[in-house]
């Protein structure tokens, strides 16, 4: 598997299409997400409207009669219908953020129901003569002003975002024909519609796949399209195909679940109808959801502050060890303490890992090109006690809390040459990329498990592959938590690592 020098095999890359290729070359920012962004905007509504109300109230109605905890009780429960107004008034949709007179007539709206509401429960409680008048009517219209200049902020950053690319799911549809033709003219039909399609996509080279498909060329064959995730960010795949091709999309759903993107279904010339509650709607056009991008939205910000918060916390705990290991290579064998080791990350994208110096400096292997295996005469005598205890790996540390590409719990990262025997792991285990989907962990399932250290056996690497995809599926801060705790009894076990 290596060139006939020795030299370790180049990294093996899929040639795309010219017109593949000059899409993927396109500038990319990174996605943002809108149901973040709306949850975000539902906090600063409450906040903004609280703060308004608490000001007002400590500095009119304090100088005259006194803290009362009922106003800022009152406060709190106002700002907190109001936000749930908004959400019944369909105001928390970014396409809504879009525009101007639309969301601001419908917020003042809202907001002078909200204080109705408030006036008519204070009249039947008997309350209406104790509340300030002065202070309720600054709280309206300072609220209102407040939530307008918000507002118009909110307006350009959302236009500001549309224009980067930030808010558009890139789509690309599987189906050069008239399947094809058909869902793209429904999709370009839709006003306000975040889809951007990117091309399409066939399973067959003949004149069957048309080359141009409603005005979106085809960017190649099926087996193309996971080598074109890997250069450009793809959120969304969606079938063209009619639920009848039922052989040709699990053929094609084979090769392409090992994504971490959406893959969906289109149902809208479909003659088999299910009920509503089956689809998920694209504007106005129905789909049936087959694989979900795993740990996105919210859940992603939990697990992004979780990995930051307690990976900083365990980094300070763990320094003064970290400097005794530096010190006890830095003894042992000449070079450096750390290096840099080329490894698989989120959605195959190459990352550096830091580790401990483990071999000698001389024959550092940054590709893991050859597997360390027991009595490996490449290990100096610390770095074979530090493998041995996995305290190679602390320095990930800082991949998790300063780079953020690595995650404190998650599917190992494999090294890019990586084999078993003379084949890498992509071609011994089938799926073997869908570990990938989800950004890589210094600990995992598979480790806490036994799974870890060398790599001799199919059963080895299979087993691995197994416990990662039930981690991506079921995961879960606790489940992080549970893993993070196991860990340090599965190191002591110390075993298959050499």
């Amino acid at each position: 598997m290596g060139d006939a020098d020795g030299a370790p095999r180049l990294e093996r890359r899929k040639r795309l299409s010219p017109a593949a290729l000059a899409v993927a070359n396109e500038k990319v920012r990174k996605a943002y997400s809108t149901v973040v962004i709306s949850g975000i905007v539902r906090i600063v509504d409450f906040l903004l409207l609280s703060v308004v109300g608490l000001v007002l109230y400590l500095w009119y109605v304090t100088t005259i009669d006194g803290f009362s905890w009922q106003y800022t009780a009152a406060v709190f429960a106002v700002a907190a219908c109001a936000v749930i107004s908004f959400q019944a008034a369909e105001i928390y949709d970014v396409q809504v953020f879009r525009g101007q007179l639309r969301q601001m007539t419908r917020m003042a709206s809202s907001w002078a129901f909200v204080f109705l509401l408030f006036i008519g429960a204070s009249f039947f409680a008997k309350l209406g003569g104790t509340i300030s008048r002065v202070w309720l009517s600054a709280f309206f219209f300072g609220g209102l002003a407040v939530l307008f200049a918000e507002r118009l902020v909110l307006r350009a950053l959302v236009r500001r975002w549309a224009r980067e690319g930030r808010l558009d799911r890139r789509t690309i549809i599987v189906g050069s024909d008239e399947n094809g033709e058909n869902l793209i003219r429904a999709l370009k039909a839709q006003d306000d519609s975040d889809i951007q399609i990117l091309g399409v996509f066939d399973d067959r080279n003949d004149s069957r796949a048309l080359d141009t498909c409603a005005g979106e060329p085809k960017l190649g064959k099926i087996d193309d399209i996971v080598e074109f995730a890997r250069r450009t960010r793809i959120d969304l795949v969606l079938f063209a195909l009619p639920i009848s091709a039922e052989t040709r999309i699990l053929e094609m759903l084979k090769k392409l679940w090992v994504l971490p993107v959406d893959i969906r279904l289109s149902a809208h010339t479909n003659k088999l109808r299910f009920r509503p509650r089956s689809y998920s709607y694209l504007g106005k056009v129905p789909t049936l959801d087959v694989f979900e991008q795993p740990i996105t939205d919210w859940d992603m910000v939990l697990k992004a502050a979780f990995d930051r918060v307690v990976g900083a916390i365990i980094l300070v705990l763990l320094a003064p060890v970290m400097a005794i290991v530096a010190l006890a290579i830095k003894i042992d064998s000449p070079g450096p303490v750390l290096f840099l080791q080329k490894r698989y990350g989120f959605n195959n994208e190459r990352i550096d890992v830091y580790k401990f110096r483990s071999l000698f400096h001389d024959q550092a292997d940054p590709l893991a090109s050859k597997v360390v295996t027991k009595g490996d005469t490449r290990v100096t005598r610390v770095g074979r006690f530090i493998r041995k205890s996995s305290l190679d790996e602390l320095p990930q540390l800082f991949n998790v809390v300063f780079k953020g590409n690595l995650s404190l719990v998650g599917p190992r990262p494999h090294a890019v040459q990586g084999k078993l025997q003379s084949r890498l792991f992509d071609e011994a285990v089938d799926g073997y990329f869908a570990r990938h989907r989800v950004k890589p962990g210094i600990t995992g399932w598979a480790q806490i498990n036994g799974w870890r250290g060398e790599v001799d056996s199919e059963e080895k690497i299979q087993k691995r592959v197994e416990f990662d995809l039930y981690y991506i599926e079921n995961w879960s801060v606790l489940f992080d938590l549970y893993i993070l705790f196991k860990t340090p009894f599965a190191l002591i076990k110390g075993e298959n690592a050499y």
